[in-house]
């Protein structure tokens, strides 16, 4: 692993942060980057002061580096650009990087995101499940989504269980699929 990028402080996507630790090891001397918006990294660094404050001294800690994102990133000769999206009555990030897009957790894309959402061969979007949520989309709200960005592929992610993996994607378009862990993509970056 060579950077982490954050989309938002719930639980869910932040909690893995110690396990980071071996990951971080092969930095040396440098500290593996940790992407997250100005907000978002003002809260990693005091929910996970142990890993960031420089007083502490005890065990084996993760190597990281908190960056906060005020604008494109570009990494490793590629730019990942973030995207705002709406999560319940909260500001969060997907990004977009080439012609893919991530974006996790969200109830609403606010209509100037949806400019950035041009042109792309991948979409990986929140599709909780088909009844409405407060603060993820429902695969229906983002069937739309993908029709209206026109994506060649998307991938529904942030699922739950009342979705049956094999009978959801029997209901879904042939370029729309739920994804699944270990998926393996390729496109341009």
């Amino acid at each position: 692993m060579d950077a982490v990028l954050y989309t938002h402080t719930h639980a869910d996507h932040i909690l893995g942060i110690d396990d980071l630790r071996p990951l971080s090891y092969r930095h040396k001397p440098a500290k593996l980057p940790l992407y997250a918006r100005p907000d978002a990294a003002g809260f990693l660094r005091k929910m996970f002061g142990y890993i960031f404050d420089a007083d502490y001294k005890y065990g084996s800690l993760p190597q990281l580096e908190l960056r906060p994102i005020d604008g494109p990133v570009e990494l490793f000769g590629a730019r990942f650009e973030p995207v705002r999206l709406i999560h319940g009555e909260t500001e969060i990030y997907g990004f977009r990087f080439g012609t893919a897009a991530y974006l996790t957790d969200h109830s609403e894309i606010p209509e100037a995101s949806f400019q950035q959402l041009e042109g792309l061969d991948i979409l990986f979007l929140d599709a909780l499940r088909h009844k409405p949520h407060p603060t993820h989309s429902t695969v229906e709200n983002s069937l739309r989504i993908v029709e209206r960005v026109k994506a060649k592929r998307a991938f529904f992610t942030h699922i739950c269980h009342d979705l049956s993996h094999e009978a959801t994607n029997a209901t879904l378009p042939p370029h729309v699929r739920l994804a699944y862990d270990g998926m393996k993509l390729e496109f341009e970056i």
